[in-house]
């Protein structure tokens, strides 16, 4: 049996006294027992784990190579020291980019049940956004929550700069956004964040996008922006609005304006048809 002195010289510096616990966390994270992780890491010695977990004896360097090997999802800082998260900012599977002939991939921050943060990109940070979009320590800085809701797939959030879609979505609303892996797919008539290299832009898309788009015309909800043309090719990233969060509470209905939709179906007039002309008028009187 190893002196107390020998066992003590193989822990890696930086190992604190609870890392057999997280340890433990982890094994519970993953559905594993004790006994399924001695084997999955080929110990015959089915006490040399027990004895960690149980705080007996610390872990060796060879046993946290081999944990950290055996599940490389998982954040070493926090395995040795408990510091930050449990699982490291993971990159997910290639995703079709938006000019569907490139590759992008979407990178993700998790939390310590694995589930996907939700980060949220302020205004002042969506310069930075723009190049470092799937930079995972500059995904790490981002604030991070978790919203009732939007826990089943990947989901981001971006505070609104400017009046381009009011008055629909107002200046410092936050969208809370899905990633859109393939442009083709994309919902007629939604709201999108539009990522470039330059800017990250909050647009409507009215266009079905195929293989060979080479442009999509981006609407504004404001009447006085003119839609504009962008090249698919300089499109990074594509994210669908889900929801958003305002401080900006509207006032009562106008009963002028109720009472007009009212006569309009009395004409019976279709109400979505009525919005189409009233915003072809509105973008042909449009100034920039």
């Amino acid at each position: 049996m190893e002196s107390t002195e020998n066992q003590k010289k193989k822990v890696p510096a930086g190992v604190d006294g609870d890392t057999g616990g997280r340890i433990k966390q982890l094994f519970e994270h993953h559905g594993i027992t004790t006994y399924e992780a001695n084997q999955r890491m080929g110990y015959t010695r089915t006490s040399k784990l027990y004895k960690v977990l149980s705080g007996d004896v610390r872990p060796s360097y060879e046993t946290l190579v081999d944990i950290l090997s055996e599940f490389p999802d998982v954040s070493p800082d926090w395995l040795l020291m408990g510091k930050g998260e449990m699982q490291r900012p993971q990159v997910a599977k290639p995703a079709a980019g938006p000019t569907g002939d490139n590759t992008q991939v979407l990178t993700l921050t998790m939390g310590l049940d694995g589930v996907p943060n939700v980060e949220l990109v302020p205004i002042l940070a969506q310069a930075g956004y723009s190049l470092q979009h799937n930079e995972a320590v500059y995904l790490e800085d981002l604030p991070k929550y978790r919203i009732p809701g939007f826990e089943q797939g990947t989901f981001r959030a971006f505070e609104v700069a400017g009046d381009s879609m009011e008055p629909t979505i107002r200046h410092a609303d936050v969208v809370l956004v899905s990633w859109v892996e393939n442009p083709r797919l994309l919902e007629l008539g939604e709201v999108y964040v539009v990522v470039t290299d330059e800017s990250v832009m909050l647009k409507r898309i009215k266009q079905r996008i195929t293989s060979g788009t080479k442009e999509v015309l981006l609407f504004s909800d404001n009447p006085h922006r003119r839609p504009y043309d962008m090249d698919m090719a300089d499109i990074r990233q594509l994210w669908r609005v889900r929801g958003y969060v305002s401080r900006y509470i509207p006032s009562a209905p106008d009963l002028t304006t109720e009472r007009l939709w009212e006569v309009i179906e009395v004409l019976g007039l279709d109400r979505n048809e009525v919005r189409r002309h009233l915003d072809e008028d509105a973008t042909s009187d449009a100034t920039l």
